[in-house]
């Protein structure tokens, strides 16, 4: 077994991964714009993998079926999770297609490799919890609303929730994005993660009959204290209350979402629960794909937390 050391030996050759490591993090951060977070992870990934071939001796471009095993061998045995060697070997198969290259990743016997690690450390990830209306509709009412963050966080966790936003959509909203009607708020996303190219989108966002639970009720009195017309939506802030011109980052939306629900829950538990609150409601999964923009109904199923075997059981219709 190689040390850390060796395995993160500066490359030798112009011509290895490492040294096309840069380039493919700038075509993947183009390929995959809406999702920084990926593309960065890709990048890494690609390293992390010239310098284990590196360290093995082998070379990594074109990469063999037993250069490939030996590598998720080692990830595995590392006790990475089978997403993370998932996304390690999209990384390489993207490096591959960037150079007209085959990858051997759909090759049949790697492929029977891929499902014993599968069964032997299991498929099942990690999920962002949800949480009940009820709980949401308590945490924010208790919000001090009498200062400067609780306004920008109850609009945050409201809008968040209602719109079923990812963080990286919440981040990048701008003011010019939110045209407020009569009946809702009808909010444009100029990209997202399943939307690359940039092809029109809306939500809507509805009044509730509870203003301090109503997100465009919360999201016109932050507007108010924000006083602009254009630029981003949620801003950072100074010592707490001082407003800055700093777009809040990704990473402090999700920081907002446990200061209220905890350190086990995330932003996209603000995703993930409206789609399980939605699903209990009876929306269908169109209804719920309207607004969320999931492209499939199995990612719905996917997002769905229904942990309460009493929850959305059909047991419950039968008639007995």
């Amino acid at each position: 077994m190689k040390t850390d050391a060796q395995l993160v030996t500066t490359p030798k050759s112009t011509d290895s991964l490492a040294s096309l490591s840069e380039q493919t993090a700038r075509y993947v951060e183009a390929g995959l714009q809406g999702a920084p977070n990926t593309a960065r992870a890709y990048a890494s990934d690609l390293r992390h993998f010239t310098h284990w071939c590196q360290a093995n001796q082998v070379e990594p471009v074109p990469a063999t079926v037993d250069t490939l095993a030996g590598y998720v061998t080692y990830l595995a045995d590392a006790g990475k999770k089978v997403a993370t060697i998932h996304r390690h070997l999209s990384a390489i198969s993207k490096a591959h297609v960037l150079r007209g290259l085959d990858c051997p990743t759909d090759n049949k016997q790697f492929q029977v490799l891929l499902d014993g690690i599968r069964r032997v450390h299991g498929v099942r990830q990690k999920q962002a919890p949800a949480f009940t209306l009820v709980q949401l509709k308590r945490l924010v009412r208790a919000i001090d609303t009498q200062t400067v963050m609780g306004l920008r966080d109850r609009a945050i966790l409201l809008l968040g929730f209602t719109g079923a936003f990812r963080r990286s959509e919440l981040s990048a909203l701008n003011v010019q994005d939110l045209r407020f009607t009569e009946d809702c708020l009808i909010v444009s996303l100029a990209k997202s993660k399943t939307n690359q190219l940039g092809e029109y989108e809306e939500k809507a966002i509805f009044y509730s009959p509870e203003a301090k639970v109503c997100p465009i009720r919360s999201l016109q009195a932050w507007l108010r204290v924000l006083r602009r017309d254009v630029g981003p939506v949620f801003v950072g802030m100074r010592m707490g209350q001082r407003l800055t011109q700093v777009r809040l980052s990704d990473k402090s939306v999700n920081c907002v979402v446990q200061r209220y629900l905890g350190p086990t829950y995330s932003a996209h538990s603000l995703r993930a629960s409206f789609v399980t609150v939605a699903k209990l409601a009876g929306a269908d999964d169109s209804e719920i794909m309207n607004q969320t923009k999931h492209k499939t109904s199995t990612m719905i199923r996917r997002y769905t937390r229904l942990d309460d075997v009493r929850q959305h059981n059909a047991a419950q219709k039968i008639g007995l």
